[in-house]
């Protein structure tokens, strides 16, 4: 099943302070249809983020500045940007960390290093069910 079409016009903002990490990401969903926005400072993130008006956002743990935790439960008190998805894209692998994700506001967790096909696919799963109508 092709998603590309129900896809294409969905916008993803990845929040890592790793450039290398959001250009693999940008490049690989913007090719998968998706409009890909990148910030690589976790304390602009917020203000990226009502710009921007995601459909999801991927969201690293340890940043300098803000944590990913931090800046999750900033997005969900945010009237704004209360509903949209985030997925956590992180290195940690913890069951704390995982659990400190959810509790936080995160409705997914990927751990570092990570298949791009993998990021596409829970990508395209949480864009098609939040675009139920």
């Amino acid at each position: 099943m092709s998603y590309k079409v129900k896809t294409q016009t969905a916008k993803v903002l990845v929040v890592d302070d790793e450039p290398e990490i959001t250009d693999i990401v940008q490049t690989f969903l913007t090719e998968s249809g998706y409009r890909v926005e990148v910030e690589n400072h976790s304390e602009k993130a917020m203000a990226r983020a009502k710009k921007v008006k995601p459909d999801v956002i991927l969201l690293d743990i340890m940043m300098p500045g803000k944590d990913g935790y931090g800046l999750c439960q900033e997005f969900k008190q945010d009237p704004e940007l209360s509903h949209v998805p985030v997925i956590f894209l992180t290195g940690k692998d913890r069951s704390d960390d995982m659990g400190r994700s959810f509790k936080s506001g995160g409705d997914m967790f990927i751990k570092k290093p990570f298949s791009c096909e993998r990021l596409l696919e829970i990508v395209n799963i949480v864009v098609m069910s939040t675009n139920r109508n």
